[in-house]
């Protein structure tokens, strides 16, 4: 069983930073990726950063150049970092992992920028 808990969700005002945190029951180097996903009230789940087994990352568009997706294999945990937050950052963020096309969500953190 894979347990993803999320922290470090909270109210940041608009050009500010906040780091995430994913912490994974168990080594985080089986999962073929890690990534961060965000969901805003009215609005799908998107996809905001990724990062393989490997290291390599993804980016979306509109995140790229302000957020850094990173792992701690020794915590079994993985970050994002968000800086330049703007208000239409806010949402709740998800972190996922996949292993063997499985996909595994945490409870997700709520993420306020206030303009």
């Amino acid at each position: 069983q894979v347990q993803l808990v999320e922290s470090g969700g909270g109210l940041v005002q608009a050009g500010g930073s906040l780091r995430l945190s994913c912490a994974a029951s168990g080594s985080i180097f089986r999962f073929n990726t890690m990534a961060w996903y965000r969901q805003a009230p009215g609005k799908q789940r998107d996809l905001v950063a990724k990062i393989t087994r490997s290291g390599t990352t993804t980016y979306v568009d509109f995140v790229k150049g302000r957020f850094t997706i990173s792992r701690d294999n020794a915590k079994n945990t993985v970050y994002l970092q968000m800086n330049s937050l703007q208000s239409e950052d806010t949402a709740v963020y998800y972190c996922n992992a996949n292993i063997n096309w499985t996909d595994y969500w945490g409870q997700g953190t709520q993420v306020t920028v206030s303009s």
